[in-house]
């Protein structure tokens, strides 16, 4: 069963505004460092976003999928093809982590894992702007 916040757009748009303004803001910080030349803090910056999106913006989509989807659907099962629209974002969202995480193995903070990090903001803002359009419409 989903928890309240998931289930009203104002608890869950603020949801969605805190984490992506919380990636926005690390992604800010990990450029701040490479233009500084510091790499040591920019691979540490680089772990703590991936660390972020996992923790923060994937978990938020896997309690998403473990219930609140399957009630919406089960509620108005004319969303079913909405959600699973939304649950290909999430899918999106967990192939981008883990190519930022084989990247960064082979080729550390290249230019290809930098444009990964900014994919994930767009994703994820789009995500969440249809998912309260078409979960939330009155």
């Amino acid at each position: 069963m989903a928890g309240p916040a998931l289930k009203q757009l104002h608890s869950h748009r603020a949801i969605h505004e805190g984490g992506l303004s919380g990636a926005n803001e690390k992604t800010e910080g990990l450029l701040e460092f490479l233009q500084q030349g510091d790499l040591s803090s920019a691979n540490r910056a680089a772990d703590d976003l991936i660390d972020y999106w996992k923790t923060r913006v994937i978990s938020h989509a896997d309690a998403e999928e473990e219930g609140f989807y399957g009630e919406i659907v089960e509620e108005q099962p004319e969303l079913k093809d909405a959600v699973t629209q939304l649950t290909r974002d999430h899918d999106l969202l967990r192939i981008i982590v883990k190519d930022i995480e084989e990247l960064r193995e082979k080729e550390n903070l290249s230019s290809a894992v930098l444009q990964r990090f900014q994919a994930l903001m767009v994703v994820n803002e789009i995500h969440s702007r249809d998912e309260e359009r078409l979960l939330f419409q009155q």
